[in-house]
């Protein structure tokens, strides 16, 4: 904070709340005096206050911090930075930490230092994680810019940089030397480790431990997230657009009695139309009161628990003299809905409106121009075999897992000379194409679970490389949708008889778009829609696309390499040999 002067007087003075103070879990009057973007001084403010000061009124409501996710990929809302922040801060939100790791992958150091400089124009905080290593997917697939040791070096000493992020299971337990040197950096620049170990237990889970890992937001199960806590790794309890944990994880307050302030919420993945019908932490906060948990504990966990296991809490997370003026204005707790939202000291929104206007900048030519590959045609995409039958195998999307890729034998016959989408058996083919142009690969695969009976549909955003990514029943389709992406420089799009049925433009890096939220949102409701008018029965068609190529979720990803046995880390071949 400014220095404080002999004199210090309040800008802004928040009158007459309720404050929820999350250190103490008490409830009392209390009046804040704001000078400067900053918190001076919390109770009986009068002295502070002169002619001059602005006051917002507070009587009848509750002050809370401003919520804080844990771990979200913002570029996976399909927002930039300004509209992300249109789309969060009347909900509550007024700090993220992200690892910007899909705008590194597309435009390295430089996305990444002007999606930052972006958010310091508008209300809304992001604390920046050091990705471990980029891209996260084993063996390496292709990105357009790595982030290596040499970027550690750099950028562990930026003044957003809070720790290194992602810290994927497998870089740990195989002892990649550059992810376990950019831990040893991160330790003597007093940074968290925080990690990312989907259904780790047993030895492995504690090798991961003794790593240094601070917290993780990957548990698909209480039992799972005990066994962390009970490690050390301190637990970011999750509840994202698809990822629906929250209910189970909680039981770990609920059942288990753990206490309750190691714990923080994240959302890590989420899109417009999902946050404008239920909200954004506001909603995991309603969802951990329905479930049992103490209202004041519930926010504490949306708050205070979150800056300090990333040791921010001197910066954000309580409405404490020196921290951000970050306040949140709700009628009531137990069926919370904010109100009113301030923001360094300034009201930016109202009854679920933005009260200040906020516009993207002016976009450099290097953000819109990062699809560089050749169009393609159908024997890119084409499976070739010299039997009549073959066994092959399908990833097979979990039904009770999300994301989850499970091993399924199919039996194909040949056509030509080519193995095709069998839609009787709901087997698909799945392609990826290298958008960089550095070495031109095109890999095809087969997938189950999306019921495709014709058609395409097809995304240039995909963590965690953001190569082009399409499924389809039809290879013509295929290529079409592919080419069509190709063409305008990135989006998602469904097709259908060589046709756009409905296409979202994500002009920026390929991967986020400057258009408003709520157009957004219309446009991703119509592409879901016409996916499942192709057959696709899955609960978010996209959603659940896109996350094909994470070969962090066991068992089964497809990259620009091929096929990845999640397991043994190796590319396999989906044909397993002829058929009788």
């Amino acid at each position: 904070m400014d220095k404080i002067t002999n004199n210090p007087r309040a800008d802004t003075v928040v009158k007459g709340g309720v404050l929820v103070n999350v250190y103490t879990g008490e409830l009392y009057q209390a009046d804040v005096a704001i000078m400067g973007g900053r918190i001076l001084a919390v109770g009986d403010v009068a002295e502070l206050t002169y002619a001059g000061t602005k006051i917002i009124e507070a009587t009848n409501y509750y002050l809370i911090p401003g919520f804080i996710d844990a771990h979200i990929h913002l570029e996976c809302s399909k927002l930039s930075v300004t509209m992300f922040a249109k789309l969060v801060i009347p909900y509550g939100t007024t700090s993220v930490v992200s690892g910007l790791d899909q705008i590194y992958v597309v435009a390295g150091l430089n996305g990444v230092r002007d999606f930052l400089a972006e958010a310091s124009r508008t209300p809304l905080k992001i604390f920046w994680g050091a990705p471990s290593k980029l891209p996260y997917t084993i063996p390496p697939s292709t990105v357009g810019y790595k982030f290596t040791l040499k970027e550690h070096l750099k950028s562990q000493r930026w003044k957003e940089c809070v720790g290194v992020w992602e810290t994927v299971k497998e870089f740990v337990l195989t002892a990649d030397p550059e992810v376990i040197r950019a831990m040893k950096l991160a330790e003597r620049n007093r940074l968290p480790i925080m990690g990312c170990a989907p259904m780790a237990g047993g030895k492995p889970l504690q090798l991961y431990a003794a790593a240094g890992v601070r917290a993780d937001h990957e548990s698909y199960s209480a039992e799972e997230m005990l066994a962390k806590l009970r490690s050390g790794i301190l637990p970011i309890i999750r509840e994202s657009a698809v990822s629906h944990f929250l209910k189970e994880n909680i039981q770990l307050i609920t059942k288990y009695n753990i206490n309750h302030d190691k714990f923080a919420f994240c959302t890590d993945d989420i899109y417009s139309a999902y946050v404008l019908e239920k909200g954004h932490l506001d909603h995991v906060v309603r969802m951990a009161i329905e479930e049992g948990v103490d209202p004041v504990k519930a926010i504490q966990m949306a708050t205070i628990n979150c800056a300090e296991i990333y040791r921010i809490d001197h910066l954000i997370g309580s409405i404490s003299p020196g921290r951000f003026a970050d306040i949140l204005l709700a009628d009531r707790l137990d069926k919370l809905k904010v109100r009113k939202v301030i923001a360094n000291g300034v009201l930016v929104a109202s009854d679920g409106n933005m009260t200040v206007d906020i516009r993207p900048p002016k976009r450099r030519p290097y953000l819109k121009h990062t699809i560089k590959c050749r169009k393609i045609n159908s024997k890119d995409l084409l499976i070739k075999t010299r039997y009549p039958k073959v066994r092959v195998l399908s990833m097979q999307m979990s039904s009770d897992l999300p994301f989850v890729r499970k091993k399924r034998e199919a039996v194909l016959n040949a056509m030509d000379g080519y193995l095709m989408p069998d839609i009787e058996q709901d087997v698909l083919y799945v392609s990826v194409i290298e958008r960089y142009h550095k070495n031109g690969r095109k890999a095809t695969a087969f997938v189950s679970g999306f019921g495709l009976k014709r058609g395409a549909i097809a995304s240039s955003t995909s963590p965690d490389d953001n190569n082009i990514l399409c499924i389809g029943a039809d290879v013509d389709d295929m290529v079409y949708a592919i080419n069509k992406i190709i063409e305008n420089q990135g989006g998602q799009i469904v097709v259908m008889n060589r046709k756009i049925i409905e296409f979202l433009p994500l002009p920026i890096g390929g991967i986020v778009t400057d258009s408003e939220p709520e157009v957004v949102a219309e446009r991703e409701k119509k592409l879901d829609e016409a996916a499942r008018e192709l057959g696709c029965g899955l609960p978010s068609p996209f959603m659940y696309m896109i996350f094909l190529s994470i070969t962090a979720i066991p068992d089964y990803a497809i990259t620009d390499k091929g096929l990845v046995d999640c397991n043994s880390l190796k590319v396999i071949n989906p044909l397993l040999g002829p058929a009788k």
